[in-house]
């Protein structure tokens, strides 16, 4: 019988629980947005606003990823 009773008591507080949750509400501005500035790529401290050597440093990259190039040994 105790096992009954802790098992709707249970089920119960798992019910009551779920009754206090809100849904969050995003209130919207027209013609504003609210969320984080867009940034540069290149534009951190390991480039420090440099683009030549941020593009420098994607060539390198994509260079590197060729498997064509790397396997001919150009």
């Amino acid at each position: 019988m105790s096992r009954l009773l802790l098992g709707c008591l249970a089920v119960c507080l798992m019910l009551v629980a779920g009754c206090g949750e809100k849904q969050p509400v995003t209130v919207y501005k027209q013609g504003q947005y609210q969320g984080k500035p867009d940034k540069q790529p290149w534009d951190n401290d390991q480039f420090k606003n440099d683009q030549v050597a941020w593009d420098k440093a994607i060539k390198a990259r994509t260079s590197g990823q060729n498997e064509y190039s790397r396997v001919a040994g150009n």
